[in-house]
């Protein structure tokens, strides 16, 4: 069984991680980046897959060479054995579709791919495409919403449990054939019902622990040459979406209220020190602790 899981980069969008300009746009080099939240569902059912079926587990991501720490981590927890980064300044600006052609044609290149997951959308871009058009380009069957799976090598079918259109109260199971793509829902619950299910669990979890301390040496970087895309149909080129404005986000009011000292203002810097002394000392966590 191979399986292989998408994954992004996304900004930290965390209380204070954000950085917009003057006018309320993102500023990305500024802002730190973390994997998308919602593929974690995707990378939690790769690893229920790996660990009842066994078989490798490869991580793709498209991006800057800085995403090479959000597969890193993406290695430690659905325990993958290879990464890939499609990295290239040609594929700047590529919209889903555009995306979706370059992992697509990664997957390919990697070939004998059983199995798909992906996260249902982004935290950025939230439009929930990538992950079904990747699948379009590879005409493989696709299952959205997945809350639990089941594969049957033998027969060479997956079996899902899926909410039908995201509505918790109503689910459908549906089958398909191998190779296939799994949307994962953030409902999944990853279930181990044997021991030996856990047992692998934990060795895994070492032996990938490891592994991600040195994770370049199982990682391969492609750019658009090596994967023989043509510029015209990656890229802001290969990009049909035409996005007709964009609003600033505006920045959120401070809730709380500051006072300037001026470092030259002895009186003023007195106060400051008098004021931070009992946290210094601790009185304060004493204080807190004693209920006062």
């Amino acid at each position: 069984m191979h399986t292989a899981v998408l994954t992004k980069g996304v900004p930290d969008f965390r209380e204070g991680q954000v950085s917009f300009d003057e006018d309320g746009h993102l500023e990305r080099g500024k802002t730190p980046t973390v994997m998308n939240p919602n593929d974690k569902h995707a990378l939690r059912a790769a690893l229920q897959t790996k660990i009842r079926n066994g078989g490798d587990v490869s991580l793709m991501s498209m991006g800057p060479p800085g995403y090479g720490d959000v597969l890193r981590e993406g290695m430690e927890t659905v325990y993958a054995d290879d990464l890939y980064l499609v990295s290239d300044r040609e594929l700047a600006a590529s919209d889903t579709w555009a995306t979706a052609i370059t992992l697509a044609t990664a997957l390919e290149e990697i070939g004998d791919v059983d199995l798909l997951f992906a996260g249902f959308k982004t935290a950025d871009g939230e439009t929930g495409h990538t992950g079904p058009q990747t699948c379009w380009c590879l005409d493989w069957p696709i299952i959205t919403h997945v809350i639990a799976l089941d594969v049957d090598e033998d027969e060479g079918t997956v079996r899902a449990k899926r909410l039908v259109e995201g509505d918790i109260e109503e689910v459908e199971t549906v089958e398909a054939p191998l190779p296939a793509c799994i949307i994962a829902d953030p409902e999944f619950a990853p279930s181990y019902r044997q021991a030996s299910h856990r047992l692998a669990h934990k060795d895994l979890r070492a032996e990938t622990a490891e592994r991600a301390q040195d994770h370049e040496a199982h990682m391969t970087t492609w750019d658009h040459e090596a994967l023989n895309l043509d510029p015209d149909y990656i890229g802001l080129d290969g990009s049909p979406t035409i996005v007709s404005s964009v609003d600033p986000i505006p920045k959120a009011p401070a809730e709380r209220e500051a006072t300037m000292v001026d470092p030259e203002d002895s009186e003023g810097m007195n106060d400051v020190l008098e004021a931070m002394a009992p946290f210094a000392a601790g009185e304060a966590g004493d204080s807190r602790a004693a209920g006062d």
